[in-house]
């Protein structure tokens, strides 16, 4: 039986790996074999795009060389990595996925869902998510927990405008896609969130 496939989105400080974390280890607790993987990255090849893309000055690369090198990053992950756990049964949780590069190259780097879409569909195939737990946090509040986080990446330093574009745009995806996208109050407490993804993980999937 093919595996289920899981990825988180957002903006940055949103709590994302956290709460990736711990329904991995939800998961586990349940019997089920689970992958743990993230964008960009995943892969050797990936970890080495990744390195490119969010280290260095925010205007480093233009939203179109950042939207190749991701979908470049994206065709190994899937073919060498996604697939064949999904293929093995596993379940793949995924930190990020095509939506932030709709939202980020996509929306705030304002390319177009046009082309992103075109360039998505050659990287990913019929890949795509069963579920994606959208964690909202607003602009300056996400910005925010980045920096008291530590270690600013390059893509938390573009400003308040693009990131509030960012918010924009992934709101606008959840509303295109309601069936698979689940809104989530990211800034609530790290509990409530936790009982919001388990809730719906039981309501879909019977756990």
């Amino acid at each position: 039986m093919r595996g289920k496939f899981i990825t988180f989105e957002g903006g940055e400080g949103g709590g994302k790996s956290t709460q990736a974390a711990r329904l991995a280890g939800h998961l586990r607790s349940k019997g089920l074999d689970v992958l743990e993987t993230r964008e960009p990255g995943g892969t050797p090849q990936g970890e080495s795009l990744r390195d490119l893309l969010v280290q260095g000055d925010p205007d480093r690369w233009s939203a179109l060389s950042e939207l190749l090198l991701i979908t470049a990053a994206r065709v190994e992950h899937v073919n060498r990595l996604i697939e064949p756990a999904l293929a093995a049964g596993k379940w793949v949780i995924c930190d990020r996925f095509a939506d932030s590069t709709l939202a980020y190259q996509g929306i705030a780097g304002d390319l177009g869902l046009d082309l992103v879409e075109q360039l998505q569909h050659l990287a990913v195939g019929v890949t795509g998510p069963d579920v994606t737990f959208l964690l909202d946090v607003r602009a300056e509040a996400g910005l925010q927990r980045a920096e008291k986080r530590g270690g600013a990446a390059r893509f938390e330093k573009k400003g308040a405008t693009f990131h509030q574009t960012l918010r924009d745009g992934f709101l606008a995806l959840a509303n295109e896609a309601p069936h698979r996208i689940v809104l989530i109050d990211g800034e609530d407490t790290f509990d409530n969130v936790w009982g919001q993804i388990e809730a719906e993980l039981g309501r879909r999937f019977k756990l």
